[in-house]
């Protein structure tokens, strides 16, 4: 029987690399949250940098890439809905990211919230997380970096 490729947490169809699948599947079948605090540590290997009432700031464990930085703001409350962020949280969003902007001289780049139904987000984990992203444009290989909204059902 084929394994379900979507849980109430995870969504394997959008996992971008073999490692990223291998270690979401285990996670689908603890059925845990690897964003929500209490697992947070078992399953995500990068340090956390920053800590703040509402957020936690950490790297991305499977970065684009092209990326130069890539980080990861991950709500610290279970929280699928845009609706379920408090104007506070959003306050400190922008403030963690501008401290972040500012600690590593970002000079530009993009953030996408991933939030809601992951089949429309295109996230792997179903849980408000926002990601920070500067890419290399400096490297003689690059290619920009393109980020994906929505899954393909056709698939």
């Amino acid at each position: 029987m084929a394994k379900k490729v979507k849980n109430q947490f995870i969504n394997l169809a959008n996992a971008r690399e073999e490692e990223q699948k291998s270690v979401m599947s285990d996670i689908a079948d603890a059925k845990h949250c690897p964003f929500c605090r209490e697992h947070l540590a078992k399953y995500h290997q990068q340090t956390i940098l920053r800590e703040g009432k509402f957020w936690i700031v950490t790297t991305n464990q499977w970065p684009y890439k092209n990326t130069k930085h890539h980080f990861l703001l991950i709500y610290k409350v279970h929280a699928t809905d845009l609706s379920d962020l408090s104007p506070a949280a959003g306050q400190e969003l922008f403030e963690l990211v501008a401290e972040m902007e500012r600690a590593y001289a970002i000079k530009g780049g993009g953030l996408a919230m991933r939030f809601g139904d992951t089949d429309y987000s295109a996230g792997t984990i179903s849980h408000i997380h926002v990601q920070l992203i500067e890419p290399d444009i400096t490297n003689p290989d690059f290619v920009p970096v393109r980020i994906k909204i929505g899954t393909d059902r056709t698939k």
